[in-house]
Order: structure tokens, then C-alpha cells, then sequence
């Protein structure tokens, strides 16, 4: 069934100059909703009247394709073919995008194209169970990344909680047939070994069960970071990619979705060679983004047909333009004083070194040997050295930074081979390339970013502990060129994978505005003190008190483990870990005076910075109003919808409380990106003038709205507020947009003193140009 059209599309209008990839229609704003067997596509059909009031245009659903029974998020899809039948199957959608257009909202996909489930049991993966049956034969072989020849003809399964004990093999039947079985675990049988013995009937199979502690060196397979239990999908074979696609591209020809979310594209053999057949596929109207983690001073291939990224390049810099340099540099000297911790880049290297070594020796084998012994310490020099998430041809391919070190410690003329090795290698290429993506990412984001914590809001997805604060020209520089080039990117603040919300990381960047507001770290482990002390000022209080002490043992305990300074996942310390509850403080921490002012300005600045900045703002499910989580699976809780709270301040009343007065902030910004999304097209920073000037963010948009934000607050009440610092505002009669309850009705023109449009209780505005008067 194909849906009709829906009303209230925005226009196509990005096209960039410099490429041919073509215009797509774009959401006004996309609301982020995790999917699993608690919250289906009928109780996602129910919030839709309120979400079209709150005035997204998109809702964006996590995966929807089928997955491990159970799954709390979708990413280990197991069947391509069917929508997932514990959210309401296709059915299901279909009655959730209906509603949605019949209320002006459409649907966003986040799909899955690099890996897919290696479950248990393996027969819910019908392509991998047909591949274990019949090997490298099997017409699915070519679906997954395999080398038999590593694994001595057969695949890896490191899937028994123990180690293989041959006497509890038992061969048995089906409803597919003859089957394996290892306790309560099903595997095919190749056909004629039935009658063997244990030990002969487990070599004749084409795959070897195995205890998940050998996948560290003997894992013949690709799979997702360091996740076994996720197999790596060859999506740039053309009829893998018509198989595992043909279910998504009919929910986008028949209108179920417009536009989709590439999950992991760094995971793939050929990114750009992906999204072009994805491109052809969907058409020049579907809106496609991409998970892909910036580095600071990194661009998007400006050739991908896409429309930017998912937003965490805008993540770090509405972050980082709200916190204060100075205080940031003194919480780093006091952090590393009182923890003995080594400076960001080494503590970078030391985790890059730890993981490559380690948690992905079995890929590090893998390149070593396609390498040659010869060059086996230079391609680890050169993955560890890497600046950025993976290498692109053209685009710092052989980064000259990355060479030098790498020479520095496997010497010159190794590394000098293996450049030449990538230069006529593509193979090799793409398989260093799908290392490397998996190595920023588990050594930087878990790894290194739970070890240096002076600051705990700059270790975030897509930011940089080293360098945490954003310049406002830089900020302002980021903004435009983000409006010339990719101008309907997704922008995030908070996500599925964020450690920390937006909002925990507003109260924790304010910190940096009073440094001496930290205590120091007390304890056996200072360094886990330190960011107890930090998680729990962030989390803050509200709530059942022991609910909120078990949210933050929960996520130290993660912390310490993923840090793996005296416990990790694979080698727990319970000795270690039974300390772990002792750092928790046992009272809600609150800021006071200043500094609660400046996590106010903090959280409603960044607000609005996100829903007025270039590109498509998401909104993650319950963060239209304060929303305190911290690390998966925290963050994946029920969502809370503040629907009296949104209907109360539609009939008049004012917002009471920070949580009212983002909800209201956000529904004006939303309902006047859908009702008017001329508006937010270019972008032009103003400047203030005067004594306080950089304490102000402003900028226009499409010469008819401003949006004014305070900066570190807590300084600029501290030198005797805005005083005579004024705004320069551009041609025309402006008035204020209400945000935080009634606006002044006043105008302005020309230059605006900021004394009079920002204070104390109203940390931001919105202004809008009034239509000139007809003669």
C-alpha cells in the first residue's frame, strides 16, 4: 500500500555548488524514538497527535528491521526481509507512518547496512546458519567477511559461555533437519558426519563452536568494534546489498519513510561506493545522513550524495562555544595532579595502543599478515598514529602527521611500504580503514574518554578532551560553513549513544566557569572520586534517592570497566568493583548562586543554539524538556512525553521551572522551523561591541530571525553583567519571539543594548523582522 503525499514538506534546497549530488527534500526537525518490545510502533502511534503539536516535522525511529528476540535497540538485525514483528511488524508501521501524515509528520529510518546478529541461536540468522551449514560453498558466503583460510577452513563461533567440552556434543533433529547440539545451543550439521565421533564430527563441520574468550585471537571474521556477536555484512557486493535492502527501499518507494539514517558508515569496505547505489536506489528526494565522527578540523567528503552527517561535529561546538577556556586548563592541572594521569594525547595513545594490542589483536593479525612480516610493526604504528576515525582515499589518506610518528617508532621504510601497500592494495585499504574506524572509536570513546576526565561534558561522542572550548569564531565559522556546504545535515545534542545528556553536560560544563567549585578527590582511586563527584553534580538531584544512587553505580561501574584501569569487561576485578558504591555521594548534588545561574544559561543557550544553528535538529525522545541521563542503557529508559506540561503553556500559563522554560523554548523553535523554514536558510554572525561582548553568541538567519545566547555566565555576572555592551542588529524592526513565557512587545533597531534584551532570567531571545508597513 503506498501512502498519499503529506502536506508541509519543506524545499529542496540543498545542492551544493561544488558536487553533483543532488537537492533532497529535508525535515524541518526529526524527534528520536527508541523502538523495542516495550515501547512498539503502537505506542509510537500514540504520541504522534502530541509530537505534532510540539511541532517536529520527522519522527525518527531506531532500527525497525527484524532483530535478536528482546533487543532493547535493533542493531543486531537478524532477518532483512521483515519488519521486526515485537514492535507490530510491517503492519504496525505502516498504521505508525499513516498516522504520522495524517497529522503532517513523516517517518526517518535508521538503518543498519555493516553488520548484522551472529545470535543464539544462530538459526535466527538464516544466511549465516546456511553459510556454518554448507561453508565456503554456500551462496551467502559472499555475504559475510570471512577468511577461511585464517581459520583453517572454518568459522570461528565464539559463542560458549565455557570451554568446548567435547563429551556434551549430541547430534539430533529438527524442524530444519539434522542438527549439533552443545547444550541448549543448535548448530547445522554438514551432511554425512552424523555418525561421527566428537572429535572427528567437530572437524568436518565448516565452523568450530568456541569459548567467546578465544574471538580475542582467533576471530576469522569482521564484525562490529569489538563485538563478536555482531558480523560484518559485505553491502558492497550489489546483490548482497539488493538483498538486505529491498525491504527498506520498498518502505521508501511506497512512502513509509523519507528519509534514513546510515548507521556506521565508517564500518564499510567502500562508504562513498555505498551511498551512491543507496542514492540511485532511493531517489533525489529521500533524506540521507550519516553516523560519521569528525575530527576537530575534518571534513565530509563533499562528494558523498548525502545531506551531511547525524550531527556530532555540531554536538562539539554548541558544546564547546559554552565552555570557559581558563577554568577548563585549571580543572586539567588539578585533575592530573591529584590522579597522576598523563596528559590527553598520551593517555589517546596509551588506549589506541592498549586496544589494537588487545581487544582487536584478531584484526591486527588479520592486517599483519596481508602486510608481511616486515611491515607488521609499521601498519601498528600507522593505525595507532592515525589522526582521524579512518582513512579516505584523497582526503588525508597518507596523513603526513600519522607517517612521521608512525616512522618515529617502526622506521621509515617500513612505513613507507606499507603507504605504498594502501596505494595499490585496495583490499588492504579498505580492511586498514575498517580497523582503524574501530580503533578510534573503542580507544578514544571507550577507553580514553573514561581514563581523562578533568572535564566530564568534553568526553563526548565527536568531542575532544584536549582541546574542550569553542572560540566564538570558531563557533561562527563552523555555522557558516556548515550553511553553504551542508546546510540540511542532522545537528544532535543528545542521543542513543551520548555518555552524558545534553543537560547533564550543560551543569557539568558550567564548572568550568568556577573550577574551584570541584572538591578534591578523596579515596583509594582519586581519579574515580573525581568523576563520581562530576556525574553526580550533573545528574543532580529530583527524584527517588535510591533510584538515582543506583543510576550512578550503575554507570561508574561501566566507567571503570570500559577505563580498564583496575577492572574490565573480559578480566573483572570484584574486589575493585565492590568499592565502587563508596564514591557514590550519598546526597543530591545541586549547584548554588552563580553557578546555577550558569547551568541555566547553559542548558536553555545550548537549546537554542541547536534548534536555530544550520542543519535539522533532533530531538531525543523526552529532551524537548530538562533531561537528565547519563550512558547507555540509562539513556534508553521509558520516554517520558510532557504532554500536560506542553498543553498548560499553550493555554497561557507561564512556564514554571528550567524544565518548562526549555519546553517552551524548544516547541517555538520547532512550530516556527515547520511553519517557516524560510527562515533558517544562511547564516550571518553578529558581533557585540563592548566590556562584555564575549559573553554573547548571536547570529541571523536569512536576514529575518536572531538568536542571542549567553555565554559563561557566571564570569559576566561576576564583572558587573552586560553594562554598556550592545548587539548591532541587521536592517529592520525586530521584536521579540516568545520563549520563556510573555516577550516584551517592544521593537528594536539598530544597535540593542544587551541590558535590555538578556539578564538573569532570561539568559536567551529569539527576535523576529516585522513585515515593513505597505504604503
Amino acid at each position: 500500500m503506498s501512502l498519499p503525499p503529506r502536506t508541509g514538506r519543506t524545499s529542496p534546497e540543498f545542492n551544493r555548488p561544488e558536487t553533483d549530488v543532488p537537492p533532497a527534500v529535508a525535515p524541518a526537525s526529526t524527534y528520536r524514538l527508541q523502538l523495542c518490545p516495550e515501547f512498539t510502533f503502537g505506542h509510537a502511534r500514540a504520541v504522534v497527535p502530541y509530537l505534532a503539536s510540539l511541532g517536529v516535522s520527522h519522527l525518527h525511529l531506531s532500527p525497525v528491521l527484524e532483530a535478536v528476540p528482546g533487543s532493547a535497540h535493533g542493531y543486531d538485525v537478524t532477518d532483512h526481509t521483515r519488519v521486526r514483528v515485537e514492535l507490530g511488524g510491517e503492519e504496525g508501521l505502516r498504521a505508525l507512518a499513516a498516522e504520522a501524515r495524517a497529522h503532517g509528520l513523516a517517518l526517518v529510518l535508521d538503518i543498519v547496512p555493516n553488520h548484522m546478529a551472529l545470535p543464539a541461536p544462530l538459526g535466527l540468522n538464516r544466511p549465516l546458519w546456511e553459510v556454518a551449514r554448507e561453508g565456503p560453498g554456500s551462496p551467502y558466503a559472499r555475504w559475510f567477511d570471512i577468511d577461511w583460510e585464517a581459520g583453517g577452513g572454518q568459522l570461528l563461533l565464539p559463542v560458549l559461555a565455557e570451554p568446548l567440552d567435547p563429551g556434551s556434543i549430541e547430534v539430533g533433529e529438527s524442524p530444519g533437519g539434522a542438527v549439533l547440539r552443545i547444550g541448549k545451543l543448535e548448530f547445522p550439521l554438514r551432511e554425512g558426519t552424523a555418525g561421527l565421533e566428537p572429535a572427528a564430527l567437530l572437524a568436518a563441520q565448516w565452523y568450530r563452536p568456541a569459548h567467546w574468550r578465544e574471538a580475542r585471537t582467533g576471530l576469522n571474521y569482521r564484525r562490529f568494534f569489538t563485538i563478536s556477536e555482531l558480523i560484518g555484512v559485505r553491502v558492497e557486493d550489489p546483490e548482497v546489498f539488493a538483498v538486505t535492502h529491498a525491504k527498506v527501499l520498498e518502505l521508501v518507494r511506497e512512502g513509509v519513510a523519507e528519509g534514513l539514517r546510515i548507521d556506521h558508515v565508517d564500518g564499510l569496505a567502500d562508504p562513498e561506493g555505498y551511498l551512491r547505489r543507496l542514492r540511485d536506489a532511493v531517489g533525489a528526494d529521500c533524506w540521507v545522513v550519516v553516523e560519521k565522527i569528525l575530527a576537530r578540523e575534518e571534513r565530509l567528503a563533499p562528494a558523498w550524495p548525502v545531506a551531511g552527517t547525524t550531527g556530532y561535529d555540531a554536538l562539539y561546538r554548541v558544546d564547546g562555544v559554552l565552555t570557559d577556556p581558563a577554568g577548563a586548563a585549571r580543572l586539567d592541572a588539578r585533575f592530573r595532579g591529584a590522579t597522576g594521569q598523563p596528559h590527553w594525547e598520551v593517555t589517546a595513545a596509551a588506549g589506541a595502543r592498549e586496544v589494537l594490542t588487545r581487544d582487536l589483536a584478531a584484526e591486527l593479525a588479520t592486517l599483519e599478515r596481508l602486510a608481511g612480516p616486515e611491515l607488521a610493526s609499521a601498519v601498528r604504528e600507522l593505525l595507532i598514529a592515525y589522526p582521524v576515525y579512518r582513512p579516505y582515499p584523497g582526503d588525508r589518506l597518507l596523513a603526513p602527521e600519522a607517517l612521521e610518528r608512525a616512522a618515529a617508532r617502526a622506521g621509515a621504510g617500513p612505513v613507507a611500504g606499507v603507504r605504498d601497500l594502501l596505494l595499490r592494495d585496495p583490499a588492504f585499504a579498505a580492511r586498514f580503514a575498517q580497523t582503524s574506524a574501530a580503533l578510534r572509536a573503542k580507544s578514544l570513546e571507550d577507553r580514553a574518554f573514561y581514563r581523562y576526565a578533568p572535564l566530564l561534558s568534553a568526553t563526548e561522542v565527536g568531542g575532544d578532551p584536549g582541546a574542550p572550548a569553542v572560540t566564538v569564531a570558531q563557533f561562527h565559522a563552523y555555522c557558516a560553513e556548515q550553511a553553504r556546504l551542508w546546510p540540511r545535515a542532522g545537528t544532535v545534542l543528545t542521543t542513543h549513544d551520548t555518555k552524558r545528556s545534553a543537560d547533564v553536560r550543560a551543569r557539568i560544563s558550567a564548572l568550568s566557569q568556577d573550577p574551584d567549585s570541584v572538591p578534591e578527590p578523596t579515596g583509594a582511586d582519586p581519579q574515580l572520586a573525581w568523576v563520581a563527584w562530576q556525574t553526580a553534580f550533573g545528574l543532580g538531584g529530583g527524584g527517588n534517592a535510591m533510584v538515582r544512587r543506583d543510576r550512578l553505580w550503575q554507570a561508574l561501574l561501566k566507567g571503570v570497566r570500559e577505563a580498564a584501569l583496575h577492572t574490565m569487561w573480559t578480566e573483572r576485578n570484584p574486589a575493585y568493583e565492590a568499592t565502587v558504591p563508596e564514591y557514590v555521594p550519598r546526597d543530591a548534588l545541586e549547584p548554588s548562586g552563580p553557578l546555577a545561574a550558569a547551568a541555566r544559561a547553559n542548558l536553555l543557550g545550548a537549546a537554542l543554539l541547536h534548534l536555530a544553528m544550520p542543519g535539522v535538529p533532533e530531538v531525543y525522545q523526552g529532551a524537548e524538556t530538562e533531561y537528565r541521563a547519563l550512558v547507555d542503557p540509562d539513556n534508553r529508559r521509558p520516554a517520558r512525553f510532557p504532554r500536560e506540561a506542553l498543553a498548560r503553556l499553550d493555554a497561557g500559563a507561564a512556564p514554571s521551572g528550567t524544565a518548562e522554560e526549555k519546553l517552551a523554548l524548544t516547541a517555538a523553535l520547532l512550530r516556527l522551523r515547520r511553519s517557516r523554514p524560510g527562515l533558517f536558510a544562511g547564516y550571518a554572525p553578529l558581533l557585540a561591541r563592548g566590556p562584555a561582548a564575549e559573553h554573547c553568541v548571536a547570529f541571523a538567519r536569512s536576514a529575518g530571525l536572531v538568536a542571542v545566547a549567553t555565554r559563561l555566565s557566571h564570569g559576566l555576572a561576576g564583572a558587573g553583567g552586560w553594562r554598556d555592551t550592545a548587539l548591532p542588529l541587521p536592517p529592520g524592526r525586530w521584536r521579540h519571539l516568545p520563549l520563556l513565557g510573555a516577550a516584551p512587545a517592544a521593537s528594536y533597531t539598530g544597535e540593542l543594548p544587551l541590558a535590555q534584551l538578556l539578564g538573569a532570567a532570561t539568559p536567551v531571545a529569539v527576535l523576529l523582522r516585522e513585515a515593513p508597513e505597505r504604503a
